[in-house]
């Protein structure tokens, strides 16, 4: 075994090395090397260490250490294993989610038949320069968009979820008669609360917490000095720009000021002047071609952020960075290595990336309190789609995907708080029916906005979803005494329709450490 993990260390060591020989930053480097030569104090017979002490005090050692980080956060791609293998081990989820996005794309060519708009066309001349000049203003635009709908919204994929069985599973085997209670019935391993306790232990009770402690009952004294020391370690690791660090730090959660740049330092998204110049790069894509995907861009941003009292200041960034992002080429590489595969529209060069579902847009508006500059924005927004996002709403095993979080939503009330789970299907209510949309979403647009960060530094700062099932297990254990009352479905959707007052990390807390094992 000792020998096996050397072999697989040394071959993730050389695909990381290929992967960043092409990059960049390999070519700035090697720049930079050949120029620290002409300094004084690189001597010839002790070059190797010159030039190594030369990047380390020009701080390209840590530039290089924070993609390397990147890259080790990414799925690993083993070349011995077959391309399918990469995507997802699992031949029955595989298929699954084939099927489901055939019906995706079907759903988007009947709609262009119906309505007879092109998938794709050639924007014409005028209609460039009008977009060109209205480029920051896209929000004060009323096109008619009566015609289109979304193609899928959340409750049509659960029920993809719902359908979903195992072939090789016989489910009278299953010891638990409680699974047949819930409704996601494929057996995959998911962590109980004793798990999560460890996993998750600097949310314990006594650690300090970002969301906690700065609205604490606490003498204003020791809350000064608390906060200051907080704000002085995250001051550190941003100087030190290193991304193990502030990912480590964001667990306890981040300070509103330095919020942005400890989440682009954890995503490795930079916004060089190659990162500027591939923004405008799919701004000249979307001036010159007009997609039907682009109506449903529309579309969504007019029916979610448009509506939402926080995020309606920022509709003209959202369709900036959404039609820029249905035209990323660079989203395609990493759908090799997840168990989606991306619709291939060619149409004169053009490819579309993601076909967005209502909501879509969500997961981009709490961005735009962090980030004002669009491509720094961009580039955010796409690190996070790829690290996690897209496991909203694709079939996969993987422990932060979809299926595994409303398996794990469904374990944890059952375990925890088995009589409301009993007293909701009694009345016939599912729970996973109730906190679906949360869950879809990552909570935005459910929670206030400062609570959805908080949930979100958690989220980077453990590189998994896993919070988002033991957030919307907990919102149930909260409002569980006026649960357990209800005798509807519409009463039920009455007690948990307004989150927006929650405080999210004293939730979290009380439901990991607090509950009675």
């Amino acid at each position: 075994p000792q020998m096996d993990e050397g072999i697989e260390l040394s071959l993730t060591i050389a695909q990381i090395i290929q992967r960043l020989r092409g990059s960049h930053l390999h070519s700035q480097i090697e720049r930079q090397a050949k120029e620290c030569l002409h300094q004084p104090d690189v001597k010839l017979e002790s070059l190797k260490e010159d030039v190594r002490s030369f990047l380390k005090t020009s701080g390209w050692e840590r530039k290089l250490q924070n993609a390397v980080y990147r890259e080790l956060q990414l799925p690993p791609r083993h070349p011995p294993a077959p391309p399918e293998h990469l995507k997802e081990p699992l031949v029955y989820m595989r298929k699954a989610q084939a099927s489901w996005e055939k019906r995706v794309l079907k759903s988007l060519n009947s709609m262009s038949t119906e309505l007879l708009v092109p998938l794709a066309h050639m924007r014409p001349a005028a209609e460039q320069k009008e977009l060109t000049n209205k480029w920051n203003e896209m929000g004060t635009d009323e096109p008619d968009l009566s015609r289109f709908r979304p193609v899928y919204a959340p409750k049509d994929f659960l029920e993809v979820l719902i359908g979903l069985r195992n072939p090789n599973h016989d489910s009278s085997e299953d010891i638990s008669v409680r699974s047949h209670w819930g409704l996601i019935q494929v057996p995959l391993n998911v962590r109980d609360i004793p798990h999560l306790r460890e996993a998750y232990s600097e949310l314990n009770l006594t650690s300090g917490q970002m969301g906690i402690d700065d609205h604490a009952l606490i003498h204003p004294a020791v809350l000064c000095t608390h906060s200051l020391f907080c704000l002085h370690v995250s001051c550190v690791v941003v100087m030190e720009e290193d991304s193990a660090a502030a990912q480590q730090y964001s667990r306890q959660g981040c300070p509103t000021g330095l919020r942005a740049d400890l989440w682009a330092l954890i995503l490795n998204a930079t916004n060089q002047p190659q990162d500027v110049m591939h923004y405008e790069q799919l701004k000249a894509g979307v001036i010159q071609h007009n997609l039907l995907v682009d109506n449903l861009i529309y579309k969504d941003v007019k029916l979610t952020a448009s509506n939402d009292d926080y995020y309606f200041v920022f509709e003209d960034f959202l369709y900036q960075v959404l039609l820029c992002f249905s035209r990323d080429t660079a989203v395609l590489e990493h759908f090799k290595y997840n168990s989606a595969t991306p619709p291939k529209s060619y149409i004169q060069g053009e490819i579309i990336s993601v076909i967005p579902f209502h909501g879509f847009s969500m997961y981009v508006a709490p961005l735009c309190f962090l980030y004002n500059e669009p491509s720094k924005l961009y580039n955010v927004f796409r690190e996070m789609y790829i690290r996690y996002f897209f496991r909203l709403h694709s079939i996969s095993s993987h422990p932060s995907g979809i299926l595994s979080l409303c398996l794990q939503f469904e374990r944890l009330l059952q375990t925890h708080l088995p009589q409301l789970f009993y007293h909701l299907r009694q009345i016939g209510v599912q729970p996973l029916r109730l906190a679906f949309k949360w869950m879809v979403r990552a909570f935005s647009g459910y929670l206030s906005t400062d609570q959805l960060l908080l949930l979100w530094d958690r989220i980077l700062g453990y590189d998994s979803l896993e919070v988002v099932a033991v957030l919307a297990a907990a919102v149930f254990a909260f409002r569980a005494e006026n649960l357990m009352e209800v005798t509807s479905l519409a009463s039920a959707e009455a007690v948990l329709a307004d989150l927006s007052t929650l405080k999210v990390m004293p939730l979290i807390q009380v439901f990991l450490f607090a509950t009675a094992m």
